[in-house]
């Protein structure tokens, strides 16, 4: 099982301790932060600052937003959201590692040739049907999510058959693992994609059965950080959902989560912290 990603040079070895990877939003309409960032300089450097000193080991960057019923934007618009980001993480921490939340080809290139060093893709190379090719150009690690339909349709009556989600996101992932190492593709990342046309049972059943994607033999993300798995569940508001965010991330991380994908770094630092004395002591 191969826990080691290249990242430009960069080597992260997972089997060391799990990563946390800061979410930075550069859109008006994410579900959490939208707008926060979007459009303003000054705040978005304040992001980056706070993602950097708290101490996120990955700097996530999205620029079209994957909320359930979100709309496609245009490649012009998603990339002059981009390249600001880009630029104002390489002028202040040029050794960051920065990883691109995109599905298209195009942006994937230009993201790496202006710094990016991981390509975070939402569709498995749905969207676009150069995508995986474009990756074994690039040789960059990619991260591989499950998804069912489009972000405008995804949470329309998601189903899945009578073996489970947990089979099926496993038997999807690895089909597209074998098509990514025909491309040359050589570190993947796999994300069993919570949210991404899930119910609510389907969403839980992942993180119960999270430790049967390990199978696969490659590192996984978890990216459940403030979503409607917490707060329509627990009546809340993304807003007040930091509470159960840690909690499934804590469990993720005992149950074999390499990267916890957040936008709270401080917190999710710290589960990672309490989870590996946790495994010290008794020897897990």
């Amino acid at each position: 099982m191969s826990m080691t990603i290249n990242c430009r040079g960069a080597l992260l070895d997972l089997s060391v301790r799990p990563l946390v990877m800061g979410i930075i939003n550069v859109t008006p309409d994410s579900f959490y932060d939208g707008n926060k960032y979007y459009g303003d300089v000054d705040m978005l450097c304040r992001r980056i600052d706070e993602v950097v000193e708290q101490g996120a080991d990955i700097i996530d960057v999205g620029a079209c937003s994957s909320r359930p019923g979100a709309s496609f934007i245009s490649e012009e618009e998603e990339w002059s959201r981009l390249e600001l980001a880009l630029y104002l993480i390489g002028k202040r921490y040029p050794k960051a590692i920065v990883s691109v939340d995109t599905y298209r080809a195009s942006i994937a290139r230009m993201s790496v040739e202006n710094g990016a060093s991981i390509i975070n893709d939402i569709s498995a190379g749905s969207f676009d049907r150069e995508m995986f090719r474009t990756l074994g150009d690039l040789n960059v690690p990619y991260i591989l999510t499950h998804i069912q339909g489009e972000p405008g349709n995804m949470q329309v009556s998601p189903a899945y058959s009578e073996k489970g989600v947990v089979h099926d996101v496993r038997l999807f992932l690895s089909q597209k693992i074998f098509e990514l190492r025909k491309y040359g593709v050589k570190d993947i990342i796999i994300d069993p994609g919570f949210g991404f046309g899930k119910r609510l049972n389907d969403n839980y059943s992942l993180v119960n059965g999270l430790q049967q994607l390990r199978i696969l033999g490659l590192p996984i993300l978890v990216g459940v950080s403030r979503k409607s798995m917490i707060y329509n569940y627990l009546n809340l508001t993304p807003q007040e959902s930091l509470n159960g965010t840690t909690i499934l991330n804590t469990i993720s991380l005992l149950s074999g989560a390499n990267i916890l994908r957040v936008h709270d770094v401080k917190e999710a630092r710290e589960a990672v912290q309490i989870v590996m004395k946790i495994k010290e002591v008794g020897n897990v």
